[in-house]
């Protein structure tokens, strides 16, 4: 699992383009907060995560459970959910906003998904 990388994925840096074209300013993993999360934008108090959808358990056909060792990734997908969870509470009592985007959103209307995205941050 050491070659499954856990930055810069290809999802990541579609939204990252997308922002800077779009004018948005943002740091990178910052280490100051829970999580060390995807994409911060300070001005805006606002993380957003982009989630792969098999790594964090979504319910779409990305997310399906393999059949060999169900028992080992089951495991180790609800142990990621579980620290989701606890990093975005720890976000939100920090005074953040938390934006999850999936992977299968990304790819099935990458479009849409970005244009929301750019809505929710100018609606601040």
């Amino acid at each position: 699992m050491q070659a499954n990388k856990n930055k810069n994925t290809q999802p990541e840096l579609l939204v990252r383009r997308f922002l800077h074209a779009a004018g948005f300013r943002y740091r990178l993993h910052r280490r100051d907060l829970p999580g060390k999360p995807d994409i911060v934008l300070p001005r805006y108090r606002t993380v957003i995560e982009v989630r792969g959808c098999f790594w964090h358990g979504h319910g779409c056909k990305l997310g399906k459970m393999p059949k060999a060792r169900q028992e080992y990734w089951g495991t180790k997908i609800n142990a990621t959910k579980e620290r989701d969870q606890a990093n975005r509470n720890a976000l939100e009592t920090a005074g953040w906003r938390l934006l999850e985007l999936w992977e299968c959103d990304l790819r099935n209307d990458p479009d849409g998904i970005l244009e929301g995205l750019q809505a929710a941050l100018r609606g601040i």
